[in-house]
């Protein structure tokens, strides 16, 4: 069930098409409209002779054996299937992460340049305010001057949406950093889209992108890793493929240079709290990493700078609504308001209100920072929130993300 599934991209080739988010296999597979149907018989209940049958019924014809064949074969070999082929994959996969000691730059030609020439220059014009929009401009707050915050900034939220889109609100997170700031180690907590409910993903690994290699601070990470509890997941394979850190990672070596130290934290969604209630640290795994967590930065201090990679509602069709978004239109409009309620709790550093805003109607703006912003809330000093940048953007004709980019001081 971990698969992604949507329309075929290809005009030329229409149907079903297939690919694996989590990188097991790099096959992508269409499948044909006549075998859309067919794949309700891979259910793990069905049998070979199902699988017959619903062809018979869909072709008029009784000779489909090799059609059937074929259509098992190719799943299988491209690692779709729960069977002996996908579980060497998937060992494969997470055995080779785990002996890597560098994190690749999973998204470079994609997400941003991979060239490093071309990639300085895109950084720039991100952060120089020079670049245009996909899908039409975004519907954005208003812009504070972050100025006043020099000196005792120790936290940003910033998103993780493509920067392609989201340009406006990652400058002004990144734009409160400052050259003070570059001998410290960013705690970077982001959202995990394919991690497990209530863990935590650790790495040890250098982040390698275009612009040079960021160091994980190992004495933080293994720290962490033996105070934070059963939630710790170490090297988890996450990492290997997850965007949200990575987005990060490029602005902070754009800002401060290549060598800038990290500790990556992919923080998995809280989902027992928004469907069964109760607080996220009512589970004995949450609560341990909030107090190690928690820990770490009455000890470390001003030597730790924070960072939220994070997004906030998804809605529209790609989000399995029943109406097509468009940013600051319609019902976006209300989704807007519900974003301000909720980042007017984020600004107050207030946790418990931030959450019951989340747990209400079970999140139904499908904010995936929620559980980065309240471990965040959970662990941080005194301090005060300003919202530097509120964004929405079409991520496609009928689907909008929304976003911020946020700082925090202490006071």
């Amino acid at each position: 069930m971990n698969l992604d599934f949507m329309p075929s991209p290809l005009p030329e080739q229409p149907g079903l098409f297939i690919r694996d988010p989590y990188r097991f296999s790099d096959a992508m597979l269409v499948i044909p409209p006549l075998l859309v149907e067919c794949l309700k018989c891979f259910d793990g209940l069905q049998t070979d002779l199902d699988l017959r049958a619903a062809l018979v019924s869909l072709t008029g014809e009784l000779e489909v054996g090799q059609m059937g064949r074929q259509l098992v074969e190719t799943l299988s070999a491209a690692g779709f299937l729960e069977d002996a082929q996908y579980a060497e994959m998937q060992k494969a996969r997470k055995r080779e992460f785990a002996e890597a000691a560098v994190r690749e730059a999973t998204h470079a030609g994609s997400a941003y340049p991979a060239d490093p020439g071309e990639m300085r220059e895109t950084m720039g014009q991100w952060m120089d305010g020079g670049q245009t929009q996909a899908h039409g401009d975004p519907i954005a707050g208003d812009l504070v001057a972050g100025d006043r915050f020099a000196g005792d900034v120790f936290a940003i939220a910033a998103p993780h949406v493509s920067p392609q889109g989201g340009w406006q609100s990652y400058r002004a997170a990144y734009g409160m950093l400052r050259p003070e700031h570059k001998d410290r180690t960013f705690v970077i907590l982001a959202t995990s889209h394919y991690g497990e409910p209530e863990t935590f993903g650790l790495t040890r690994k250098t982040f390698r992108t275009p612009l040079g290699e960021a160091p994980a601070d190992t004495a933080l990470v293994d720290w962490l890793a033996a105070h934070g509890g059963k939630g710790v997941q170490m090297e988890d394979y996450c990492h290997s493929f997850e965007h949200t850190v990575e987005l990060q990672v490029i602005f902070l070596q754009h800002a401060l240079g290549p060598g800038v130290k990290i500790l990556p934290v992919l923080v998995g969604p809280f989902a027992h709290s928004i469907y069964q209630g109760g607080a996220p640290e009512d589970d004995d795994k949450v609560k341990a990493f909030f107090e190690a967590l928690g820990e770490l930065r009455e000890r470390e201090g001003d030597r730790l700078f924070w960072v939220m990679g994070v997004d906030m509602a998804h809605m529209g069709a790609r989000y399995q609504d029943g109406f097509a978004a468009v940013a600051g239109e319609g019902k976006m409009q209300e989704v807007g308001a519900r974003d301000q309620q909720r980042i007017a709790r984020i600004k107050a550093l207030d946790a418990g209100g931030f959450w019951d805003l989340v747990r209400q109607r079970q999140d139904d703006l499908k904010w995936c920072g929620s559980a980065p912003f309240y471990t965040f809330l959970k662990t941080a000093p005194k301090a005060r929130g300003e919202l530097l940048k509120y964004e929405q953007w079409n991520i496609d004709d009928h689907s909008v993300v929304s976003f911020a980019g946020m700082g925090f001081r202490k006071g």
